[in-house]
């Protein structure tokens, strides 16, 4: 699938093309253009298990000028919340090129993300760095005012690191939440969230 506008896109940048693609339909070079605007990105601080957490699912990838200059991928996870697992989709790996930031980039990237969530799932979540959190609120993703937790391979386990830096968004006709209930995430290797 191939989309050139997404809604929110503003159209303020030229020559500009937002696709969204399954992992399945990526190849190898393409994967490593995204692995290197993370790298970049996130300045190193992006490990192998983060590019794996943002695997599997669907990428949202904006060229400008046939460079790669925005990405971000949704990936299903399970969260439990209130004694139901909620179909999540999980936003992972967003990074805009530095110098196209405050462009209107990362908007396009989550509106294309956020047109799968609205599709595909009862749940939208993400995990958010001081940098992005703007980016997410501006689009009207909350912070989690509850308790944050894993299911791991122990059970239950609350992770307060996680409180205060996770924000969701539900799309119409999406979960009904409890704000002050607890959101259990499913288990993966490296950084749980």
């Amino acid at each position: 699938m191939s989309v050139d506008r997404w809604p929110g896109d503003t159209g303020s940048m030229t020559d500009t093309r937002t696709r969204l693609a399954h992992t399945s339909q990526l190849g190898p070079g393409t994967l490593e253009e995204v692995r290197a605007l993370l790298d970049a990105a996130f300045e190193g601080d992006f490990s192998d298990e983060d590019f794996e957490h943002g695997l599997g699912g669907m990428h949202a990838l904006v060229h400008e000028g046939g460079e790669l200059v925005g990405h971000g991928s949704v990936v299903q996870r399970r969260v439990v919340h209130r004694g139901a697992a909620l179909r999540t989709g999980y936003v992972e790996a967003v990074a805009v090129r530095a110098d196209r930031r405050r462009r209107g980039v990362g908007a396009a990237v989550m509106a294309a993300l956020e047109t799968v969530v609205a599709r595909a799932y009862v749940l939208g979540a993400l995990s958010a760095s001081e940098d992005g959190a703007a980016l997410y609120a501006g689009r009207g993703w909350t912070v989690w005012a509850g308790r944050i937790g894993v299911l791991g391979p122990g059970g239950p386990e609350r992770l307060p690191g996680e409180e205060g830096s996770t924000y969701v968004w539900v799309p119409p006709g999406g979960a009904l939440l409890d704000p002050a209930g607890r959101l259990d995430f499913d288990w993966r290797d490296g950084d749980v969230l």
